[in-house]
């Protein structure tokens, strides 16, 4: 059966530009906000009812995240767009599910679009984008709809755990990317295992009808996997070698402990991708050799009846002058030649390890 395929461009063709337009399918009942606004003394967990009761927290003097679920409700996006002074064409690019990972800088923030990757209850992967906005004492996060790797975060601006209380909102960014980076280990554990799984069945012979089509799946996964991560290396090589305002100096070393785990995470799809290739090579080899062994099996079997079917054509003709169509034991004896022939083939067979 074909999948469907859904062409999300078509529902900016013909648009201005600017335009915010949500080209996704997951239509969120209703905006979900919420927002931790903390100091080294304390933390404030708030449930926001609005778009509107986000306005008070951009000239602040505490660090506040604010986290948006729900990106097809585009006109709230705007309102909070236009307090916060964001670019029409960087709101464009949150609601735009397509778009790829990226660090764009503006004069009082800055923009980086990431994908989220998952493994929903099916074990099909998952990719959602997040976008952040990073300004001088806040950080805005928007995602298409609920669920999410940023639960550890939370955790530690609860109790204090850690340095991020203690630390500007640029820390704030690195906590929050550094989450989805760590969950891609994740990602990559499973996808292994599954890899390794299937290396396993092939070499036990326990192959599937439509295994093809499962290396297939597997190939269309990593290659989602690596168009996801590859281009966060250039995000995070442009934080740590730029000198935007935003970025403090002391924070520049924990953007590049995510950077090394980016090149692990990119060294494990390499390895993972090649495996994939040789998995179909593995399988077409396993099938021609299985091939190979029926083959040999009809051809012993042939080998064996052509003389038995020779001695059997001979004594078939309708001749009238055959000395042995006289013979008295003459059918026995033809029977004992031609099993005296067969026992020897199967012996030379098992000798030469044939059979």
């Amino acid at each position: 059966m074909a999948r469907k395929r859904v062409y999300r461009s078509k529902k900016k063709l013909g648009q201005v530009p600017g335009s915010v337009i949500y080209t996704g399918e997951r239509s969120k009942p209703k905006l979900s906000l919420e927002a931790f606004d903390y100091t080294k003394q304390n933390c404030v967990e708030k449930e926001l009812q609005n778009i509107e009761e986000s306005f008070q927290f951009k000239h602040t003097d505490s660090i506040t995240w604010i986290n948006i679920n729900g990106l097809n409700y585009v006109t709230e996006i705007e309102k909070l767009g236009q307090h916060y002074n964001i670019h029409p064409l960087v709101l464009e690019d949150i609601v735009n599910i397509a778009q790829r990972p990226k660090i764009d800088e503006h004069e009082n923030y800055l923009f980086i679009v990431l994908k989220m990757l998952y493994y929903d209850k099916d074990q099909n992967i998952v990719s959602e984008q997040v976008s952040f906005i990073l300004g001088k004492n806040y950080v805005l996060s928007f995602q298409e709809s609920e669920g999410d790797v940023f639960d550890s975060v939370r955790d530690r601006l609860r109790h204090a755990k850690g340095r991020v209380r203690n630390m500007e909102a640029d820390y704030l960014l690195y906590t929050l990317i550094d989450a989805i980076v760590d969950h891609y280990f994740s990602v990559i554990e499973i996808l292994g295992d599954k890899i390794e799984d299937f290396e396993t069945k092939i070499f036990s012979g326990h192959i599937e009808d439509d295994a093809s089509r499962s290396i297939q799946d597997l190939k269309r996964e990593i290659l989602r996997v690596r168009r996801s991560i590859f281009p966060l290396r250039e995000i995070i090589g442009r934080i740590e070698k730029n000198d935007n305002k935003l970025i403090h100096q002391n924070t520049i070393t924990y953007y590049r402990d995510i950077y090394d785990h980016l090149i692990q995470v990119s060294e494990n799809i390499d390895i993972y991708r090649e495996m994939i290739w040789s998995l179909m090579d593995m399988y077409m080899t396993t099938i021609s050799n299985k091939m190979n062994e029926v083959m040999k099996v009809l051809t012993i079997m042939a080998t064996i009846f052509i003389p038995l079917t020779f001695i059997v054509g001979v004594y078939g003709m309708n001749f009238q002058h055959m000395p042995e169509l006289q013979y008295k034991n003459g059918y026995f004896i033809v029977w004992g030649v031609m099993v005296a022939i067969f026992i020897g083939l199967v012996y030379y067979f098992k000798r030469k390890k044939w059979l």
